[in-house]
């Protein structure tokens, strides 16, 4: 399991009875009857199935992390684990709001989890905490009150190719105010679902 720093997975039927087409003579059976070890096998058969889908899938879709450090706060915790979607961005675009993971740009043996702010070609400034995006005032109901810091960052448009990143605990973030837009090479996986601990279970958004 990779750590991810905030700082920065027909039916059977029943057997034929006799006077059916392929009945035995002298073989008779119950209604909803399936022979004992036959009804093993299916069972045995159908947790293979299942067990080699679900390797493939978090193979070739799914890959856990877990969280460290607070600068996702409220949502990500130090030490939850959830899995990222590692191919989601081979088929569909970035889009601003995605927490995505990416390789720290200064160390790329590292991995970030953070939120993506701004798009290539946007314009991006940052007036005492207040983010403007193409003139907007950006609403982030993900960063509570009490995590807003008053920071500003002058007037720029994002390069092509990369991506305005910040954490949601904005007061204590290490993010794109610090290390600069994110090249989309970077980037290798979507935040989708929180599995541990039980009571931080869910979607990530």
């Amino acid at each position: 399991m990779e750590t991810v720093p905030n700082e920065f997975p027909p039916s059977e039927g029943n057997p034929a009875s006799p006077g059916q087409p392929g009945g035995e003579p002298g073989f008779e059976s119950a209604p909803g009857h399936i022979p004992k070890a036959g009804g093993i096998g299916l069972w045995m058969r159908d947790l293979l199935v299942s067990a080699i889908a679900s390797v493939l899938i978090i193979t070739f879709l799914y890959q856990p992390v877990r969280v460290e450090g607070t600068s996702m706060l409220p949502r990500l915790e130090d030490r939850d684990r959830l899995f990222i979607n590692k191919f989601v961005y081979r088929i569909s675009a970035i889009e601003r709001g995605d927490v995505v993971v990416f390789h720290y740009p200064r160390d790329p043996e590292k991995s970030y989890i953070k939120r993506v702010i701004a798009l290539p070609g946007d314009r991006l400034r940052i007036d005492h905490g207040n983010v403007w995006v193409n003139g907007k005032k950006l609403d982030e109901p993900y960063v509570p009150e009490e995590f807003q810091d008053t920071r500003s960052v002058a007037e720029m448009k994002i390069p092509l190719g990369t991506y305005y990143m910040m954490g949601d605990h904005r007061s204590i973030s290490s993010d794109s105010r610090e290390f600069g837009p994110v090249e989309r090479s970077l980037i290798y996986g979507k935040a989708v679902f929180i599995y541990w601990p039980a009571r931080d279970a869910g979607v990530v958004h």
